[in-house]
């Protein structure tokens, strides 16, 4: 009978994926899904996703080339249909769905697998949020089981890649780490053909299917907004210097902060395993090891794509070192009667546990509570409420709040720093009252100022005779110039 499959591993697979789901589903307070919502309803209304920027002052009329439209509108229909509910959900729902296919991916028992998968969530969990790179986050893990289910068992799912490819590249510009992902296979299997390497080999028509699903992606990828542009358009964000000198997500991780602390596991982890079993040197592992942890070593938003790669390779080797041990646990095609209701009362028990957590993430009061938190809401109320004369500066990290919630104020920046570029640099003296900071402000026209209240500029403005405080409270500051520039 198939209620009788129940078996306990089976059992400690759904234990396993209700805790990663329970891990996954979180309240964001990531700055940017507003800017992302924003224009996500501006697709919807308009149709256009390429567009002349009307939200900021400091690149009006500017054409912000934006790569992730599809996302957007999953995410502003998400944001309609169950507000910060639906979007805590699909984090969690995209998150989950991205490491079960790593789990595909990966070999030995669910208890082991299980226990990588915890690490490998953990190190990727810090960059989890409703955004745009959460389809990048599952996409990616798609497309390495694809790749590695056709060499290590020869399941030929291939032709799907470019379809893929496409879909990718309509939610968001990381799609480019999939052709990393092909070339890194391709070129990798090519040297253990050449060398004799590794246990499983992809034979070279399986190579040249590869690449040539590859390359028939490229045009298709041109059916998308950006048309043409969205060859270069990822690129011009990715080669932005500004990016890794102020955006902490673009900057190395700091393996001194607790966040970074499973990443560094997992790597140790991977390094140890390899190390320690006896499976032949693979050029493709060694190659999409050092390429990912790389990434992730220069910029901690790529941990993620580490973790997708290093979760199925740690396990591949785990498995080949306690087999070798003699620590195979045997697995029932059926369970006991007593068994199969042991197991069910402990799913039961784990899914009212998450679902209590889910409950409180969407909580009305608790959401309130952590929207506060993170942005000026009572400032943004204030500020709505009033007629300042001149320009807003603000902060960064509050610019995509401002954009959804008071679009009447264009914004000096916000998180589209593909659209600002060097400007990132000016926002960075002024925001930290470098000498010349007034100069700048008078530049812009600025007749009010929203910072952070305990912000260098903050303290500069409270100093400053032109300057008088009109709003204030324990996060943010308005600051109304006292007399004309």
């Amino acid at each position: 009978m198939a209620w009788r499959r129940l078996t306990t591993a089976r059992s400690a697979a759904v234990i396993v994926f209700l805790l990663l789901f329970a891990m996954a589903m979180r309240f964001s307070v990531d700055t940017d899904l507003w800017w992302h919502l924003r224009l996500g309803r501006q697709i919807v209304e308009t149709g256009q996703a390429v567009y002349a920027d009307t939200y900021s002052l400091t690149a009006a009329g500017k054409t912000h080339f934006n790569h992730s439209a599809l996302a957007q509108v999953v995410l502003h229909g998400l944001w309609r249909l169950a507000g910060l509910a639906g979007l805590s959900f699909f984090t969690a729902l995209t998150a989950v769905t991205g490491l079960y296919f790593v789990f595909r991916a990966g070999s030995g028992s669910i208890y082991m697998q299980g226990f990588v998968l915890v690490v490998g969530a953990t190190a990727a969990a810090a960059f989890w949020s409703p955004r745009p790179q959460m389809f990048s986050f599952l996409f990616a893990g798609l497309l390495l089981w694809l790749l590695l289910d056709f060499k290590y068992r020869g399941r030929d799912r291939i032709w799907w890649t470019a379809p893929l490819l496409w879909l990718w590249s309509n939610a968001h510009g990381g799609y480019l780490f999939g052709y990393v992902l092909i070339a890194a296979v391709v070129v990798g299997d090519l040297l253990n053909a050449w060398a004799q390497a590794g246990d499983k080999v992809i034979p070279l028509g399986g190579l040249r299917k590869m690449l040539l699903a590859a390359l028939l992606s490229l045009p298709l990828l041109m059916l998308n907004p950006l048309g043409a542009s969205v060859y270069a358009t990822p690129l011009n964000t990715l080669f932005l210097p500004e990016l890794r000198q102020f955006i902490v997500e673009w900057q190395a991780p700091d393996l001194t902060e607790p966040r970074s602390w499973a990443f560094a596991a997992l790597m140790g982890m991977v390094i140890a395993a390899i190390w320690s079993s006896r499976r032949r040197f693979d050029f493709t592992e060694w190659i999409l090891l050092c390429g990912t942890g790389f990434m992730a070593l220069a910029a901690a938003r790529n941990v993620s794509f580490f973790a997708l790669v290093a979760v199925p390779m740690a396990t591949r080797h785990l498995d080949d070192i306690l087999e070798r041990a003699g620590w195979r646990i045997s697995q029932r095609a059926f369970e006991s009667l007593g068994r199969l209701a042991l197991n069910a009362l402990l799913i039961l028990l784990v899914a009212a546990g998450v679902t209590l957590r889910a409950a409180y993430i969407v909580d009305n009061d608790a959401i309130h509570d952590q929207l506060t938190a993170a942005f000026p809401v009572a400032a943004v109320q204030h500020l709505k409420s009033q007629n300042y004369d001149g320009h807003m500066f603000n902060s960064y990290n509050w610019g995509g709040y401002l954009i959804y919630h008071s679009p009447d104020y264009p914004v000096f920046i916000d998180g589209r720093s593909d659209l600002y570029g060097e400007l990132l640099n000016e926002y960075h003296r002024i925001s930290s009252a470098y000498p010349g900071w007034q100069a700048k402000l008078n530049q812009w026209q600025i007749g009010f100022v929203l910072i952070e209240t305990d912000g260098a500029l903050a303290q500069a403005l409270r100093a400053d005779p032109g300057w008088r405080i009109d709003y204030l409270d324990a996060q943010a500051s308005i600051f109304v110039r006292e007399s004309p520039s």
